[in-house]
């Protein structure tokens, strides 16, 4: 098989079969166990994705803690490489949340739409059925690559995600292209329909990501004799940048933008999955965990959400769906699934789906749905308090970021359910994150999306291409096109991870004298201010003697010395001048002494 077995065992099971366990046998790391069912195909009557269903549930010895995990058909379990359509392997993938010993038991049931059901009992008991085992599973390695060393990516009830060790999520990366996945070298992947919108200068376009294949290094994945080396290439350089997080689309057909990405076996089939597709994808996904880079998962996007099954609600077309996402991609430790791009489904629809989506999902990872363009205020009105849903996906206007991050940040505390507040695609559309003869250095995305959410207590943000320019938001085909933005993303990020402890610290933009500057705060403990126009500013302090230093957001770098170094509260007291370049904007950090 593809994945290095650091473990491998046998179990024999009651009816004379074996199973086997694959991985990495250590707390926060993905390890798989492989069956042996019936022999079938991707095209075989019984359906294998709907008339079969494996579920494996996964017990701690010590606290009782269990996580029942989908399965799913694996054909040969090695079809990332054969592109095999057939086989008798069935796997399932679990990521250990605790280390000790684990004991596992496979319910396997066979019957008609089977896998629909949430009824533990339907169908009959087929082969792998009451398979058992255990698993003695190593403390987690803290300085493992990427995710490995930090654990699972969790909404905790505040407004920032949680790894396990502790940290706290905030968000940098790419919102384009959105079709990353419609890449040359996946198996049947191909451009299935001209996109109408916005011409790309190239009839049945596809991915390759050629500017990257450089990046690729010696030691990292591919498939099937050296492909792959292009888009892992990608990842590499993005990560090197610093960011953490890709958006990316696993269904783009029936009217959709990009036409090029689905998980089925063909762009007009619905109820069978391509198992050497999402075999490949996984391995591209495993590199994503090693390099700390969160898959943000877009479900649908508005040409096509309510499309599914012939609309919007929790049918079976659409629960098939999510059960193969979950069954395959489920036990990445950082993860947030989107019900949609610019989603119209009802609030009602949302809901079932969510609950859908956190009723088959172990780990409980992150839900979130993306808006419309300058609709974040009204969008979320029936969402917030729900329970399924833990997160904003804002498209909105850069120079707004910051009154819609402290707004829903407000919003979702009143509701009962604080929400992580990310911006995930500003607009004006036409120009998205680029450069251009008005604004050479990023200075609208930096200041007003960038810091505009980070400084009113949101959680980050990814940066959508826009469709004016080169590398635009379906054919993107060089990361490096946002080479600035990348380095700007980074500055801000190691700014509040650095010096601050953000997530005691709330949006106050009125503690600050100066028009249109951002305040997030302490009082009496720490104080960061963010000067979009430069100048200085008058900042109203609590009681106690405070340091005072200057940060440079377009350059990054040390924290710098301006004309006052120290101040005392109570009351509003000047921050003095920047070090340099008073007319640009700056970051100022007041501490107590």
């Amino acid at each position: 098989m593809r994945y290095v077995a650091f473990c491998l065992f046998t179990i024999a099971l009651g009816c004379g079969q074996q199973g086997t366990v694959t991985g990495d046998l250590r707390q926060w790391t993905p390890l798989t166990v492989s069956f042996e069912g019936p022999e079938t195909s991707e095209g075989a009557t019984p359906n294998p994705f709907l008339d079969y269903r494996l579920d494996v549930t996964f017990t701690h010895g010590e606290s009782g803690e269990s996580f029942v995990v989908p399965g799913y058909f694996a054909a040969d379990g090695d079809a990332a490489e054969t592109s095999a359509k057939a086989g008798k392997l069935w796997q399932v993938r679990f990521t250990p949340p605790s280390p000790g010993e684990w004991s596992y038991a496979a319910s396997y049931r066979t019957g008609e739409n089977v896998a629909l059901s949430d009824d533990p009992a339907a169908g009959e008991a087929g082969p792998i059925d009451g398979a058992a085992g255990t698993l003695n599973v190593a403390v987690a390695d803290q300085t493992a690559a990427g995710f490995y060393g930090k654990g699972l990516l969790r909404a905790i009830g505040g407004r920032y995600f949680q790894f396990s060790d502790g940290s706290y999520f905030l968000k940098g990366g790419a919102d384009s292209p959105e079709n990353f996945l419609g890449y040359f070298e996946f198996d049947d992947t191909f451009d299935s329909g001209k996109h109408e919108k916005v011409d790309t200068d190239v009839d049945d376009f596809i991915h390759r990501y050629e500017p990257h294949a450089g990046d690729w290094e010696a030691g990292d994945p591919t498939w099937q004799g050296g492909k792959g080396k292009n888009i892992i290439g990608a990842l590499n350089y993005l990560a090197s940048e610093g960011m953490n997080s890709v958006y990316f689309l696993t269904y783009n057909v029936d009217g959709g933008d990009g036409k090029d990405t689905w998980m089925w076996t063909s762009p007009e089939e619905r109820h069978r999955f391509d198992v050497s597709k999402l075999a490949q994808w996984e391995i591209v996904f495993e590199h994503m965990d090693r390099l700390g880079i969160m898959l943000h998962v877009i479900t649908h996007e508005t040409e096509n959400d309510e499309e599914l099954g012939g609309d919007g609600g929790l049918n079976d077309t659409r629960k098939l769906y999510f059960r193969e996402l979950v069954a395959r991609f489920a036990h990445h430790p950082a993860i947030v699934w989107n019900l949609g791009e610019e989603n119209d489904m009802t609030d009602a629809d949302r809901l079932d789906n969510a609950n859908y989506i956190r009723s088959i999902d172990p780990y409980d990872h992150p839900i979130t749905v993306h808006t419309h363009n300058r609709k974040a205020l009204t969008f979320y009105d029936g969402l917030l308090g729900k329970a399924p849903f833990d997160a904003t996906s804002i498209q909105g206007e850069m120079q707004e970021a910051n009154n819609e991050t402290i707004e829903l940040v407000r919003r979702s505390a009143e509701a009962g359910r604080p929400w992580a507040v990310f911006h995930d695609e500003q607009t004006p559309a036409g120009v998205g994150a680029m450069p251009d003869k008005d604004d050479p250095d990023h200075d609208l995305p930096r200041k007003g999306e960038l810091w505009g959410n980070l400084m009113g207590g949101g959680s980050g943000v990814e940066w959508y291409f826009g469709y004016q320019y080169d590398h635009m938001d379906l054919n993107a085909e060089d990361w490096r096109s946002r080479d600035i933005l990348w380095d700007q993303t980074r500055y801000a990020l190691e700014f509040f991870h650095q010096h601050l402890r953000f997530w005691e610290m709330n949006a106050d933009n009125a503690l600050a004298s100066a028009e249109g500057a951002y305040v997030l705060a302490k009082p009496g403990e720490a104080y960061a201010v963010f000067l979009p126009e430069g100048g200085s500013t008058e900042l109203t302090l609590a009681e106690g003697s405070y340091s005072v230093a200057w940060y440079d957001p377009r350059n990054g770098g040390a924290l710098q010395v301006g004309t006052v170094e120290t101040v005392d509260g109570p009351g509003a007291q000047s921050l003095g001048e920047p070090p340099a370049d008073a007319d640009k904007d700056w970051a100022v950090l007041v501490r107590k002494r």
